[in-house]
């Protein structure tokens, strides 16, 4: 069973960064995407950002430019470095990584608690 561990959200005020991480733990055989998604309660779920196991990259238009993915493969974990946080930003942020399990073909879709990140003065 894969599980994935997220930290690094909070409070934080209008302009300043956070760093998201999100490990993922378990018997895997590989992990082609990993990404993050937000939701806002009445909204619907979108995603942030995501990073291939090839290291392509994926922005939404909104956070482009503030936003950094990156993802470290030996530790099987994946990270969202904020900068310049909006109010706009405020969300639960939930990580989404695609994992191979041993003796499988196809991949699986796992996702995290979220964690909450909120940006305010």
């Amino acid at each position: 069973q894969v599980q994935l561990v997220e930290s690094g959200g909070g409070l934080v005020q209008p302009g300043g960064s956070l760093r998201l991480s999100c490990a993922a733990s378990g018997t895997i055989r590989s992990i082609r995407l990993m990404g993050w998604y937000r939701q806002v309660p009445g909204k619907q779920r979108e995603l942030v950002a995501s990073v291939g196991s090839d290291g392509r990259t994926n922005y939404a238009d909104s956070v482009k430019g503030r936003f950094t993915i990156a993802r470290d493969n030996a530790k099987n974990t994946v990270y969202l470095q904020m900068n310049n946080l909006e109010p706009e930003d405020t969300a639960a942020y939930l990580c989404n990584v695609q994992v191979q399990l041993p003796g499988k073909w196809s991949y699986s879709e796992v996702w995290g608690q979220g964690t909450l990140v909120t940006v305010s003065s």
